[in-house]
């Protein structure tokens, strides 16, 4: 049978970090559900670094159909979880079913996935991150160290079930190693 993994997300989601992890769970054939605050068609956003910028700029990308609400969500169904960046985190993290599932997956010890500034919305269950070690997009750092979590100057980091990534060109190995630790998890 097929392990389930939920990918948790809303409108400005970086549109490569959502649609890569996505795509690469079908190719695996997982069983993948998007859920968001509402069931609703997402509006994901494009970041990119210019030359001339000293940050990264956004972009409108495509659109893509999230399959659930975090309302009709339960955590205990799911093998696995990854929550991408953009910056829906920003938002979707005041959600208190989202910080439910999220705390669920750390408790439970599943394997997560979280990268660039998905750590904005670990930082709500922060009793759950006190004392692990990950890395995020590098604004995302004094978020991370301030809810008791050591930030690790790396753009991939693996501490124990939790895999984090710096940013969407880190996908590849990303998702290389979230796979590693679904397919070896009970």
């Amino acid at each position: 049978m097929s392990k389930k993994v939920l990918i948790l997300t809303g409108d400005a989601v970086d549109c490569l970090e959502v649609y890569y992890p996505y795509y690469r769970c079908l190719e695996e054939d997982i069983n993948v559900t998007i859920a968001s605050p509402t069931k609703k068609r997402l509006q994901t956003v494009c970041h990119d670094f210019l030359p001339e910028m000293e940050t990264y700029t956004e972009m409108k990308g495509y659109k893509i159909d999230s399959h659930a609400s975090v309302d009709d969500i339960e955590p205990q169904d799911f093998a696995g979880l990854i929550i991408p960046g953009g910056r829906a985190p920003e938002y979707i993290r005041m959600n208190p079913k989202v910080q439910e599932i999220t705390a669920h997956f750390l408790q439970e010890n599943k394997p997560m996935a979280v990268i660039c500034h998905g750590q904005q919305l670990l930082t709500t269950v922060r009793e759950h991150i006190q004392g692990r070690s990950m890395t995020g997009y590098s604004c995302c750092r004094p978020e991370i160290e301030a809810a008791g979590a050591h930030y690790v100057e790396e753009t991939l980091h693996v501490d124990g079930n939790l895999v984090t990534g710096h940013a969407w060109p880190d996908l590849p190995k990303f998702m290389k190693e979230f796979f590693t630790i679904l397919h070896t998890s009970r």
